[in-house]
């Protein structure tokens, strides 16, 4: 997986996961990859919802150590 930027939202709390999200995957172009790493437990759900809302593709979602890693292809 060729992974265009990387976000660091660890220690954010809701909403804010989402909102830097939404604002790095502005900064990319169609089909490039964000990788997102959260520690808010709420940021599973939200992303997830995010991401299939406004038509990206979550790629996968895992969790490592209490950090999320979310893999999204933009539209």
């Amino acid at each position: 997986m060729n992974i265009a930027k990387v976000l660091d939202a660890k220690g954010l709390a809701c909403p804010m996961p989402v909102v830097r999200t939404k604002k790095a995957i502005s900064e990319l172009e169609s089909g490039e990859i964000l990788q997102v790493l959260a520690t808010d437990k709420g940021s599973k759900a939200d992303i997830t919802a995010w991401s299939g809302s406004q038509g990206h593709e979550l790629l996968s979602s895992t969790e490592e150590n209490g950090v999320f890693i979310f893999n999204i292809k933009k539209k």
